[in-house]
């Protein structure tokens, strides 16, 4: 069983540098998803990364294709068990997952890996960027295979989530709460550089995902993602979802929560889906 420090579901380079240097059985499966809106970066991960990290895919192989469901559906269960147990996770395995920096895709990959079930899952605070600027930290070159198979069976359901009517009646209670994590002039209308209309789910409010983190990409103290999630009405014991563009930056959302000790559900289909499924639109703050 592989072991990392458990309180947070971040962990710092010096802690995961740590836990890489335990025994081998010890040590925690290491996945780089570095990605960005033109794909991911597979060329990035083969000229340099984290010693025995193995690349993952998001567009391929942590969503499912295109379509109504939105631009980056969730994966069928079957699938992710598939890319799951040939990166080596077993039911008990500490997995640890990072990106570039700013755990864009990492949360994506933390969030599908604690709703299929698994329980040990960290994100890289800060990321690759982080851990090359820390003089000495080793890398590697060229792909990596996993020592073995893994035989984790994916149980979905284990992080909530609801569908586009459950995000609208979010957004249209007095109750809950529906926080759209995407830049400020995307969420007005002022601009839409990938889905076809431009605006948000009316009664949405929104928390840019760049308001949770630091300059240097980690995120910020625990006690100031709380405060800047109260600011827009998640505060324990509301009932909140989390939406972007195509549910992956929402995750980040659901991440900052976690660390701030608050759950968030996830949108999925997130604006991307509204749009495809002609829902209203509304404009403005």
């Amino acid at each position: 069983m592989s072991v990392i420090p458990a309180a947070s579901p971040l962990i710092s380079t010096t802690d995961l540098a740590a836990a890489l240097a335990g025994a081998p059985a010890d040590r925690p499966i290491v996945l780089d998803v570095r990605w960005s809106l033109t794909g991911g970066d597979r060329a990035g991960y083969l000229s340099g990364h984290l010693p025995g990290a193995v690349f993952v895919d998001l567009d391929r192989e942590l969503a499912g294709p295109a379509g109504e469901g939105g631009r980056h559906p969730l994966p069928e269960a079957r699938d992710l068990q598939e890319v799951w147990q040939l990166v080596g996770i077993d039911a008990d395995s500490a997995v640890v997952v990072y990106d570039g920096g700013s755990a864009l895709a990492s949360a994506r990959a933390w969030w599908l890996l604690r709703w299929s079930g698994l329980r040990t899952v960290r994100v890289l605070d800060g990321g690759f960027a982080a851990w090359i600027a820390d003089p000495g930290r080793p890398t590697g070159s060229g792909a990596e295979k996993p020592a073995r198979r893994g035989s984790v069976v994916v149980t979905p359901g284990a992080m909530p989530s609801v569908d586009v009517d459950g995000a609208a009646e979010a957004a249209a209670s007095p109750s809950a709460v529906l926080v759209d994590a995407r830049a400020a002039a995307r969420f007005r209308g002022e601009i839409e550089p990938l889905d076809p209309v431009a605006g948000h789910i009316p009664g949405s409010v929104n928390l840019p995902i760049g308001d949770l983190l630091s300059p240097d990409g980690t995120f910020r103290p625990a006690a100031e993602l709380a405060a800047a999630l109260a600011a827009v009405g998640v505060r324990a014991g509301t009932s909140v979802a989390a939406s972007c563009g195509s549910g992956v930056t929402a995750c980040q959302l659901i991440l900052a929560g976690e660390v701030a000790g608050l759950e968030l559900a996830l949108y999925p289909g997130s604006y991307s889906q509204w749009c495809a499924l002609g829902r209203p639109v509304a404009v403005g703050g």
